[in-house]
């Protein structure tokens, strides 16, 4: 039996800067080798990687240096969130509004 036909990954990269932009912008995104780039070259430079299929394919159709729309917020800042505090940038509790 041969395995069944898997669609091709998809990647969205973004990008945030809290003093230029009202919300994460959209830099890249792809499907099949694009997507496996995108992923590679986040990796080579200690980007850090989430995999979450339905918001990919969400962002895919934000085009690049678009923001995200606003359905996007929230699961986007949860994975904001989880990768600052993985590498240890959130500010203390205190100091969170």
């Amino acid at each position: 039996m041969s395995a069944p036909d898997r669609p091709p990954p998809v990647a969205v990269a973004l990008e945030y800067e809290p003093a230029q932009d009202a919300a994460p912008r959209v830099t890249a995104s792809g499907r099949g080798a694009i997507a496996e780039r995108i992923i590679e070259l986040a990796r080579q430079h200690g980007i850090p990687v989430r995999e979450n299929a339905d918001l990919a394919e969400v962002l895919t159709k934000v085009a690049p240096g678009e923001h995200i729309p606003v359905a996007a917020f929230a699961v986007v800042a949860e994975i904001l969130f989880y990768i600052l505090k993985a590498e240890g940038r959130l500010p203390p509790p205190e100091a969170r509004p």
